[in-house]
């Protein structure tokens, strides 16, 4: 969806500034004990199988520009999740609000241990599927990402839109987001790297090498 969430090539907002380490160094993955938490409840939650990831990133940015801008990366997250939450009926508003269990909860069809935690996330959830039809492009191809204006959830930059590029790799067929995130099931495509120069996506003040990003097969089109 064209929302604020979608801020790849866009002016305006100041650089990106990263956490001041020492050399050799790594930054703290967490600011905040908060921050943690609401990692440890989003992994936890998602666990439960019941919503997707898809539908867990459409949720973290399916709410006004304003808002979205105003939070921080984990209270992104912690609107997605309260979000879901409501949605799936697992919560009221009212038990968000006071942090208190008030009516029976409600049965979920799986539950992440905290001795299944390292596993579970060293296992992944592949997202690689089989297909029966064959590749719409090849290794090579000119292309164009379609200049498309979703109204729900994609995984195709506004900045690529419209633009011309070239297939770098095919990845093979993945599930596809823009139909998962909204429990149309997981409608596999195959899906490809595709190379974008960035005087493109930019004009020729941009530097002079590419852009690459993963495309689904029903964002691209042959190149006229």
């Amino acid at each position: 969806m064209n929302g604020a969430h979608d801020m790849g090539g866009t002016q305006g907002f100041g650089p990106v500034i990263a956490e001041p380490t020492a050399p050799g160094e790594i930054a703290p993955l967490f600011k905040h004990a908060w921050e943690r938490r609401v990692f440890g409840l989003t992994l936890a939650m998602g666990a439960t199988g019941t919503w997707n990831i898809d539908m867990s990133r459409h949720a973290r940015e399916n709410q006004a520009p304003a808002d979205y801008l105003a939070q921080s990366y984990y209270q992104v997250w912690l609107h997605g999740l309260e979000s879901l939450l409501l949605q799936s009926g697992l919560a009221t508003r009212e038990e968000l609000e006071t942090g208190r269990l008030l009516a029976p909860p409600q049965p979920v069809a799986r539950v992440l241990r905290a001795d299944a935690v390292a596993g579970v996330l060293a296992k992944g959830a592949p997202a690689q599927r089989e297909i029966d039809r064959p590749a719409a492009f090849a290794v090579g191809q000119r292309v164009v990402a379609k200049p498309m204006a979703p109204g729900g959830h994609t995984r195709l930059p506004r900045y690529v839109r419209g633009r011309p590029g070239r297939v770098i790799r095919h990845h093979g067929a993945h599930v596809f987001p823009d139909a998962h995130a909204h429990g149309r099931g997981e409608q596999p495509q195959h899906l490809y790297s595709v190379g974008f120069a960035a005087r493109d996506l930019w004009g020729q003040q941009a530097f002079a090498g590419e852009v690459r990003v993963d495309c689904w097969e029903s964002y691209l089109e042959p190149s006229a």
